[in-house]
């Protein structure tokens, strides 16, 4: 019950509306992640600020803390955190299998000991997965899959595809279809283009509101995407789970992503680490911004940009003073949602693979290092014509 209209196109790279019951939604789109009902260092009216329409909680961490019952006693996550926008939530996953040995993963589903006691005992299955996310009022369900740790052999892989595929099928029918509210399915395969055709070929007989690229290795990122987006329905939304420094959400565009995700905005906001407009990044602890009275970027209008230099941030870092993470991250957030409406722009004026070239020797140019350790040896077909 989802409605995902597409506006433009710009070869492979598109801009549409996603319709949610709690607001609109113009693709391609980045949705700031908070994992724990929160974006870490920032008020949710903040993160509004910004320019965000839609973030994330995680069902693992909200399972453990503060616990399902109690979100939905309050009126469920958005009113429980203040956030009247769209939220999807990750159905945990990811989470479960970076447990290791503290949980055991078959047919019926997952059941884990909690990180943060290691004693209490839960059991996850898609149909609970299902219900926790409608419990917390999310606007789209994820499915709960198998991520596995890569590289596996094709059997491995093949063998978790395929339970996947039965838990998605589960899953679905577990969901419960109702206006602005939907259900995406998680498509996994590895490294393995036949897999991965093959998921995508089981998954697209499962009606579901959108399709998710799970379980992607950044060696061969681009691919992945190109040996994807042909075999699952092309009226549908397609999201790039847990991946998006800029780089990768440039490309990621070009090759026909409408949605990302990603930790790092926030993360590198609470390390010192600002991003730049083009694409790379400065770290605010060096000793050279002790005396720099610049802005973080001249062409961000986030806060700490407006209003403060990289010398007094520097100086709140040097001294653990909690007023630096917070205006880094904000900052971060911003510089990720104004890229996201350049992007959409660019595809509007059918402009979007020189916007893309522009991106990348401009990235180059500026932070030739950067570039080079997080581009050139992986990403090996971000301009490929398309």
């Amino acid at each position: 019950m989802l409605h995902f209209e597409i506006n433009k196109r710009s070869g492979k790279a598109r801009t549409g509306i996603l319709k949610t019951a709690h607001g609109d939604i113009e693709t391609p789109v980045f949705m700031p992640v908070g994992t724990d009902g929160t974006v870490k260092a920032m008020r949710p009216e903040d993160v509004s600020k910004t320019g965000a329409k839609i973030l994330l909680g995680n069902v693992y961490h909200l399972m453990l803390q503060p616990g399902i019952d109690l979100i939905e006693s309050m009126g469920g996550l958005h009113k429980f955190m203040n956030w009247n926008k769209a939220i999807l939530t990750d159905s945990g996953g990811f989470q479960v299998m970076s447990l290791g040995p503290l949980r055991e993963i078959d047919e019926h589903g997952v059941k884990f000991r909690s990180h943060l006691d290691n004693n209490t005992i839960y059991d996850l299955t898609p149909e609970k997965s299902v219900e926790i996310q409608h419990s917390l009022d999310s606007n789209i369900t994820m499915t709960l899959d198998e991520c596995l740790e890569l590289p596996a052999s094709i059997d491995t892989i093949k063998k978790s595809m395929h339970m996947s595929v039965r838990w998605a099928e589960r899953s679905y029918k577990r969901f419960i279809d109702r206006p602005g509210y939907g259900i995406f399915g998680i498509l996994q395969g590895g490294d393995n283009w036949t897999l991965r055709e093959e998921c995508c070929r089981l998954m697209s007989d499962i009606p579901f509101d959108g399709y998710a690229l799970g379980g992607v290795w950044l060696n061969v990122l681009f691919e992945t995407i190109d040996h994807t987006i042909p075999f699952i329905p092309e009226d549908k939304p397609r999201y790039l789970m847990g991946i998006g420094i800029p780089a990768d959400i440039v490309g990621g565009v070009l090759h026909g992503i409408d949605m990302f995700d990603c930790v790092l905005p926030s993360r590198y906001g609470r390390t010192a680490q600002a991003f730049l407009k083009h694409g790379g990044t400065i770290n605010l602890r060096k000793g050279s911004m002790k005396e720099d009275s610049r802005p973080i970027d001249e062409g961000c209008s986030c806060p700490a940009c407006r209003k403060y230099s990289r010398s007094f941030i520097h100086s709140l870092f040097k001294e653990n003073e909690i007023l630096g993470a917070m205006l880094l991250t904000w900052h971060n957030q911003q510089i990720y949602q104004d890229l996201m409406k350049d992007i959409r722009e660019a595809i509007s004026s059918g402009v979007y693979d020189d916007f893309a070239k522009e991106f990348f020797n401009t990235f180059k140019k500026n932070s030739p290092i950067e570039y080079e350790k997080f581009i050139s040896p992986t990403r090996t077909i971000i301009l490929k014509k398309n």
